[in-house]
């Protein structure tokens, strides 16, 4: 009876946790480039008493990191809006550092840099800023990134892949930094910029709100083994004090 306490206290903790993601989740489906948040748990056990007790099973409290699935392509027909083909990223100079993203969206300054609607200047392989003629007309960007105007190149938007171990930290809403350094892409084979395109978010609709119904019945399973051990335990004080 006793042991039920903390295994239930563990679910509740663990389905929390959950349910904060998938909320995050669900509030930015319509986020262009977003990356989904999933939880990972680990199963603890802690051993008997050494006189009989079965080992109890805990939750570890989770740890979180972010898919890489890719989203849903739209097609836009703006210049300016990119979507990347396959597993790579497009890279922007952030405050402390190179951020990489899916979010291809890009506007034009009055200098002539390409940069992100959130006013980062967008970065080739080599990490340097693109420039074009503010006043030069349409670029057009071709699948290795190469971008032309007025029958001239000028560069080519930078395309990165990070390795499948990195532990990746949100920057923003749809950017993300690596704990381990990308690499540019170098086979436009398997990875290519989609000019006119932009990529939604990862979020699968349906299966989070499947994810949030299982939830919400695991939460309520563990508050009711806290309150029928409560009520046991509850039953168990009152026999004892009335055997006196």
């Amino acid at each position: 009876m006793e042991a039920s306490l903390p295994v239930a206290l563990s679910a509740q903790l663990a389905v929390e946790r959950r349910l904060d993601t998938l909320a995050h989740n669900l509030a930015n489906l319509r986020t262009v480039g977003f990356r989904s948040e999933e939880v990972k748990f680990d199963e603890l056990i802690k051993a008997g008493d050494g006189f009989g007790a079965d080992p109890v099973s805990l939750t570890s409290k989770g740890e979180s990191f972010l898919s890489t699935k890719n989203g849903e392509l739209t097609q836009t027909g703006n210049p300016l809006d990119m979507a990347v083909s396959g597993d790579a990223w497009f890279g922007f100079q952030g405050p402390n550092g190179t951020v990489y993203t899916r979010d291809g969206r890009m506007r034009i300054n009055q200098a002539g840099t390409i940069e992100t609607l959130t006013g980062y200047p967008l970065v080739d392989a080599g990490g340097a800023q693109l420039q074009v003629d503010p006043s030069g007309g349409a670029i057009t960007v071709a699948r290795d990134g190469m971008i032309t105007q007025n029958g001239r190149q000028l560069g080519a938007v930078g395309l990165f892949t990070i390795p499948a171990s990195a532990k990746l930290t949100r920057f923003d809403t749809s950017g993300v930094v690596p704990d381990q350094a990308a690499q540019p892409a170098l086979d436009f084979s398997q990875a290519g910029v989609m000019q006119g395109f932009v990529e939604g978010s990862n979020v699968n609709p349906i299966l989070e709100m499947t994810r949030l119904i299982e939830l919400q019945r695991a939460f309520e399973s563990a508050a009711n083994l806290v309150q029928s051990n409560e009520r046991s335990l509850g039953d168990a004080i009152q026999t004892l004090g009335g055997a006196k």
